[in-house]
C-alpha cells in the first residue's frame, strides 16, 4: 500500500531539512514550519503559487540514485517535504490524491535545479531528471503523518 515514509521541513532556505513525525498542511500556504509556508524558500514567489505548497519524492528514486551514482544521497539532500513509497509520483501530475485525510493535486514534476546541485551533488542534474519528485497543491487542511496511506483517485 503506498504510504508516507518521511516528512521533512526547513525553516528557511539556508536551514537543513528536519525530520518530523507529522505536519499540518494548509491550502494556499504549505506545511506549517516549512520555508515555503512562510515564503522564505529559495524560490518563493512574491505571490504564493500552488506548486510551491508541498513537494514529494519517491524513496525508491532516492535509493536508486544513491546506488547508481555511488553518492551518499538521502532524503535530506533532496529537500522535498514528503517521501513516499509504493506510488509513481510522475503519474500524479494533474490528478487528485489523498495523503491520509489531506486532499492534494499534483501540479508538475519537481525537476532537479542548479541550486540543489550546488548545495548537494552536481550529479543530480542529470541523475534525477524526471525522478526528482512532484510539486503539488494542498486542497484540504489536515495533518499528514508518517505511515499515512496515499490513495489515488481512479479518474485521471
Amino acid at each position: 500500500m503506498p504510504h508516507v515514509t518521511q516528512i521533512l521541513t526547513a525553516e528557511s532556505a539556508a536551514s537543513e531539512m528536519r525530520l518530523r513525525a507529522e505536519a499540518r498542511a494548509v491550502p494556499g500556504k504549505g506545511l506549517e514550519g516549512d520555508r515555503y509556508f512562510s515564503s522564505t524558500g529559495t524560490f518563493s514567489p512574491k505571490l504564493q503559487s500552488a506548486d510551491f505548497e508541498i513537494t514529494f519524492i519517491e524513496q525508491e528514486q532516492i535509493e536508486a540514485f544513491a546506488r547508481e551514482s555511488g553518492l551518499p544521497f538521502t532524503s535530506l539532500h533532496a529537500r522535498r517535504n514528503i517521501v513516499t513509497e509504493g506510488v509513481g509520483l510522475n503519474d500524479l501530475v494533474g490528478r487528485e490524491f489523498l495523503v491520509g485525510a489531506v486532499r492534494i493535486r499534483g501540479i508538475r514534476l519537481c525537476e532537479p535545479c542548479n541550486y540543489l546541485a550546488k548545495i548537494s551533488f552536481p550529479e543530480i542534474l542529470s541523475g534525477l531528471v524526471h525522478r526528482g519528485g512532484l510539486r503539488a497543491q494542498i486542497l484540504s487542511e489536515g495533518v499528514i503523518r508518517i505511515g499515512d496511506t496515499i490513495l489515488v483517485s481512479k479518474n485521471p
